[in-house]
């Protein structure tokens, strides 16, 4: 064995879907596709002075929760007694697509895995000891529930994915390269339909293609390119077509927006902007979020920070004597406003939170509730220390990234909140 080969026995799984082990010397390595229990020899691929990352070679000892993934691009170790993998991808291999990270693990092991992980980085990031975390609340469709996923260009033209290499010598070590998707299981049914027909001239000058899909199956095909010229292609089927150059969207066919329905009620959603990816789930949030804010009297504010295009806010406008709306992206508040429109107690500010909240926080004295939903960087600390100025009675994160979600509500309780 090579001095970049280890023998590692695989401890617990960390957000990002790797499994972590120790190496000999007592750095903690991370190994994607790997299961707690399971005994690996991998190969490393990166060393730091406290951690190291590591690809699985062999798995000398698969966990007994290891399962056969469900798509033919997920990667397949090589198991003990002589057993490998049973399929391909263009004889290469199957260390491929980065899309999922789980489809080694049964669902019900997924869950309550998230759980676990979520509670670990409470403690180790927010040093919040016995974090109240919940069982994981399952999605109501395992498969084909996105109603977003972007892929990129192979260089025929082909929708494809970016894959991961595979160590030194097994045949995959360039980065970057594409490969064509012949199945993929994430997307709602009739993006994949779609998916499946598309062919682009070879060498389109596309950084990224992105299908969405909407009520009643409508389709949105969005293409990213870095040049401001408008790509021409011929789609025969009824798909609205968006060119996006610096967050510039031209409208080449259809709509410029789709309508997306959450609990019967239409949401606008331009091509450039954020919506949950999972309607299912997003009907899940608003109910978490309805049994767990506390019913406002007459005289309280509702301040939707992050706001997008008002998921939140529609299902709350009724209930609060004022909704606050804070967003950064032009299109998410043009798509805010036409949602919002029939309410008249709503108010929108454009901007970045940490400008905007600050300077809002002298205006508020009225009661408040606050819903914070920001991206994975999480909540800017000097819209943190505003937070902290207005003293909301009650803060709804919703967080997409656990770690950002701890680092802030460590700030949080050290401010008098309490989770």
């Amino acid at each position: 064995m090579s001095s970049s080969q280890h023998e590692v026995n695989l401890e617990k799984l960390t957000y990002g879907g790797e499994a972590m082990g120790r190496l000999q010397d007592g750095r903690a390595v991370f190994v994607p596709f790997g299961l707690p229990g399971e005994t690996v020899r991998i190969q490393l691929t990166q060393e730091k002075q406290n951690f190291a990352r590591g690809e699985i070679l062999e798995i000398l000892k698969p966990s007994s929760d290891r399962i056969e993934p469900k798509c033919k691009h997920f990667y397949r170790p090589p198991l003990p007694e002589g057993r490998v993998p049973t399929q391909s991808v263009e004889g290469l291999g199957v260390r491929a697509c980065g899309g999922c990270h789980y489809q080694n693990l049964p669902y019900e092991k997924q869950l309550t895995a998230k759980a676990d992980i979520l509670r670990d980085q409470l403690q180790r990031i927010g040093k919040i000891e016995n974090p109240p975390v919940q069982p994981t609340i399952p999605s109501p469709e395992q498969w084909n529930y996105r109603n977003h996923v972007q892929f990129h260009l192979t260089d025929d033209g082909k929708v494809g994915y970016v894959f991961s290499p595979l160590p030194k010598g097994e045949g995959l070590g360039v980065r970057g390269n594409v490969r064509a998707i012949e199945e993929c299981h994430l997307p709602e049914p009739a993006i994949d339909a779609f998916r499946n027909d598309l062919q682009f001239e070879a060498r389109m000058n596309l950084e990224r293609v992105s299908l969405r899909s909407g009520a009643d199956d409508d389709l949105m095909l969005i293409l990213e390119s870095e040049t401001e010229e408008t790509p021409e292609l011929e789609i025969e089927a009824d798909v609205s077509i968006v060119h996006i150059y610096e967050d510039h969207p031209v409208v080449i066919a259809g709509s410029a927006s789709l309508t997306i329905q959450v609990f019967g009620k239409d949401f606008h959603a331009s091509a450039p902007s954020f919506f949950q990816v999972n309607t299912p789930m997003a009907e899940k949030m608003v109910q978490h979020l309805q049994a767990q804010l506390p019913n406002p009297d007459s005289q309280f504010t509702l301040i939707d920070l992050y706001c997008g295009v008002g998921l939140f806010s529609k299902f709350f406008a009724d209930k609060y004597a004022k909704v606050i709306g804070i967003e950064s992206m032009p299109s998410s508040c043009e798509d805010f406003a036409i949602n919002l429109d029939e309410f008249n107690n709503v108010e929108l500010y454009e901007g970045a939170a940490e400008e905007i909240l600050p300077a809002l926080a002298p205006q508020l004295t009225e009661p408040t509730h606050m819903i914070v939903d920001p991206p994975r960087a999480g909540i800017d600390k000097f819209a943190l220390d505003a937070i902290l100025q207005i003293n909301p009675q009650v803060i709804a994160y919703v967080s997409c990234d656990p770690s950002t979600l701890a680092r802030d509500a460590a700030r949080l309780i050290k401010g008098g909140y309490t989770l």
